[in-house]
């Protein structure tokens, strides 16, 4: 059975309603960053990556670690995400955006990479209520099944998205 997933706060649900902090997340998944290198892998403002990681700190999805030695004798703070949203179900919420933020987040992140060496498929189905809910349940297992498990050494990063969504087109 999937994780069975907590709603989220209004200020939780508002929190991954962004494109850039659902980024953020992805970016401090596996290593710590300071805001200065968040900014820099996003070719974002340092000033503007910071309200979102203060967002995010205050929210609970990303936890500064110890403070560091940084260049010419300042102190930069590095974050890293807590895991936090992948517990989250923002659906019942209120919040909109969320659905949005997170097709952004992943369109802006697979402009960055190879598309040929992506792995694409689509799948047309007809569904009853039923089926569409043990095809959802189904896939949530295999995802909190990878999710849970250790990233192994020296394993490379991949990214899934998966969308399960009304084929409009094709019921006219």
């Amino acid at each position: 059975m999937g994780t069975k997933r907590r709603p989220a706060t209004e200020a939780e649900a508002r929190a991954l309603a962004s494109a850039i902090r659902l980024r953020i997340l992805r970016l401090c998944l596996d290593q710590a960053l300071t805001n200065k290198e968040i900014a820099s892998r996003l070719g974002a403002n340092p000033a503007t990556t910071l309200h979102h990681v203060r967002k995010l700190v205050d929210t609970g999805f990303l936890a500064a670690e110890p403070s560091r030695p940084g260049p010419r004798g300042s102190t930069e703070i590095p974050y890293r995400a807590t895991g936090k949203s992948w517990e989250m179900d923002v659906r019942e919420s209120g919040v909109t955006g969320a659905n949005t933020a997170i097709l952004d987040a992943f369109l802006e992140e697979v402009r960055l990479a190879d598309v040929e060496e992506g792995d694409f498929t689509r799948l047309g189905l007809r569904l009853t209520a039923q089926g569409r809910e043990e095809l959802r349940r189904r896939l949530q297992e295999v995802f909190d099944d990878f999710q849970g498990r250790q990233s192994p050494p020296g394993g490379e990063a991949y990214s899934v998205f998966l969308a399960l969504h009304r084929d409009v087109a094709r019921d006219g």
